[in-house]
């Protein structure tokens, strides 16, 4: 379906209204899939799937749907591994790209894996050279598991994430204690401040009587910096201290499943572990972390490698029921179009884009019920009071029309909309006028009736830019050719009583102000009234005025609202 650039800026003006409510943004590319089409069966086919889906959409889904998050699983080159191989795979090895392939093992890595017996037995697949890349994308992505087994279970489904989280389970071990490894530094640090601590306790707490002579010999030792003088005369508390020593290196050691001997039996006060040692314990834990980590993940991928392709279908799935629940929130309350040839029509549609609007009424063409006042006119000219809603009458019929042609429920009680091939709006731009924006106009107007189909062609106020009596000419003809084409045309206009003498087979509808209310606004019923020529009472817009205004400007208001008493 065909829109110009007035209709397709209300087009984008929905979908941004659809797009706020989307959570994910790999769910917004559905909305792709939904451009107004011109084909009846397509619009069909739309409306039948969201009626299908619509009832599948529970309010709890979107509190879960917010959580989902995309499980990439990319390839990449790990540097810890060596694959040994015979002579014969060698290029089919390397073609795989995921670690150093050689044909004899070498030194430097921390894995060494192989298809001839030399280290780990391997197949030669990414799966069992590098399972982590499998598995630690899901580990990551453990909420993400969480939250399709809860969809599952929201929709009385089955989940193979729920299979999947339970073998990641056995994974608990192993990453507490790659966590621990990551903070090493920390760990150690802290049985560092709490030995010393200790220590520093015990010396204060221990007493001990000198001779003159030995404390004098004591207290030199101590300024040269010789801690083993505390010892020679404190041989009592050194067992206590190695006790202490062993004790925190036991605790390390139960942490990390790991045998660790950090702490010096020499220089027992302060203790400090020096930097090189514990860079050295790093290395050595890194590398029988990845060895476990290796072979715990082969494990793992072996028996769920094959819910995997299922485990993307549900995450897509996901997104598109993300999508689906943004279009039901979006049009809560709304209705399908029945399709039908020969008209436009609805009853108490509601402008999107105005906050608690009066429902309205409307019809071109012919509809399924009657409408008093109305015989199947294909052209109209709305009339009536300024400022009385027939813009957004105008953008209301743009608005169910294109929901109905991108197969989504309208903003409507009730619906019936011919398919159509293309919709005009041609809304006045109230800051241009002249002989330029006239011709720019005529020229938009001209174009829309060149070729043939089924239109529907909106128009606001083409006299404005233009003289009356030159418009009414101008737009009569126009006019005509639309009818002679077959078109539905909707055109607000002022000149109503002139065009409907020069147009025997448009219809004249109207909108009238009643009156001003308390606070000297215009109390207007918008919906149009079939048949009827709308004043548009420039009167109740100057009695406004009138009434509002002060001193010199007051009196001129009054002698222009005399005139029309």
């Amino acid at each position: 379906m065909k829109l110009n650039s007035e209709a397709r800026a209300i087009y984008k003006s929905i979908r941004e209204e659809i797009k706020k409510k989307i959570q994910l943004k790999e769910s917004l590319a559905y909305l792709d899939k939904f451009e107004p089409t011109n084909d009846k069966d397509e619009i069909l086919r739309r409306q039948e799937y969201f009626k299908e889906n619509f009832s599948r959409i529970v309010p709890e889904l979107k509190g879960v749907l917010v959580k989902i998050r995309p499980i990439r699983f990319k390839k990449d080159f790990l540097h810890d591994r060596l694959l040994v191989v015979d002579e014969s795979e060698l290029e089919k090895a390397q073609a795989l790209g995921v670690c150093e392939v050689s044909t004899e093992p070498l030194e430097g890595y921390d894995l060494i894996l192989s298809t001839v017996g030399i280290g780990i037995d391997v197949e030669p697949s990414i799966s069992e050279i590098a399972p982590e890349l499998y598995i630690m994308p899901l580990w990551e992505n453990r909420e993400t598991l969480k939250a399709l087994a809860q969809i599952a279970n929201l929709l009385g489904e089955k989940s193979v994430a729920e299979s999947i989280l339970k073998k990641l389970g056995e994974l608990e071990e192993i990453m507490k204690r790659r966590e621990l490894i990551e903070n090493l530094d920390e760990l150690i640090a802290k049985e560092e401040r709490r030995l010393n601590e200790k220590i520093a306790e015990k010396l204060e707490k221990f007493s001990l009587t000198l001779t003159g002579k030995e404390l004098l010999e004591f207290l030199k030792e101590l300024r040269e910096g010789n801690y083993d003088a505390i010892f020679k005369h404190f041989s009592e508390i050194e067992s206590e201290i190695l006790e202490e020593i062993n004790e925190a290196e036991k605790r390390l050691s139960e942490k990390l499943n790991f045998t660790v001997e950090l702490f010096s039996r020499e220089n027992l006060y302060p203790i400090e572990v020096p930097p090189e040692s514990i860079e050295a314990l790093h290395r050595e834990l890194e590398r029988e972390l990845k060895v476990e980590l290796y072979l715990k993940s082969r494990e793992i991928l072996d028996e769920i490698k094959h819910l995997i392709p299922k485990l993307k279908e549900e995450i897509n799935r996901a997104y598109e029921l993300e999508f689906l629940r943004a279009v039901k929130e979006f049009t809560e309350g709304f209705t399908f179009s029945e399709l039908i040839e020969g008209g436009i029509a609805f009853i108490n549609g509601r402008h999107l884009f105005i906050k608690n609007p009066q429902p309205v009424s409307y019809v071109v063409g012919k509809a399924p019920i009657e409408f008093n006042g109305v015989n199947g006119e294909r052209v109209v000219i709305l009339t009536g009071a300024n400022s009385g809603g027939k813009t957004s009458l105008l953008e209301l019929i743009s608005q169910i029309v294109i929901l109905t042609h991108m197969g989504f429920p309208v903003n409507a009680e009730k619906a019936w909309v011919e398919v159509l091939d293309e919709l005009f709006f041609f809304k006045r731009k109230r800051s241009i006028y002249g002989a330029g924006a006239f011709e720019t106009a005529l020229k938009s107007f001209v174009r829309a009736l060149t070729s043939d189909g089924r239109k529907l062609i909106l128009i606001d106020e083409f006299e404005a830019i233009t003289e009356p009596g030159a418009a009414v000419k101008i737009i009569a003809e126009l006019l005509k050719i639309a009818y002679e084409k077959g078109f539905y045309v909707i055109i607000v206009s002022h000149l109503g009583e002139d065009l409907k003498k020069e147009l025997p087979f448009a219809r004249v509808d109207g909108i009238e102000a009643q009156g001003l209310d308390e606070n000297l606004n215009l109390i207007v019923d918008r919906q149009p009234k079939f048949g009827v020529l709308g004043k548009s009472t420039p009167e109740l817009i100057v009695e406004k005025l009138y009434r509002t205004k002060r001193g010199k400007e007051k009196k001129i208001f009054e002698r222009v609202w005399r005139a029309f008493t």
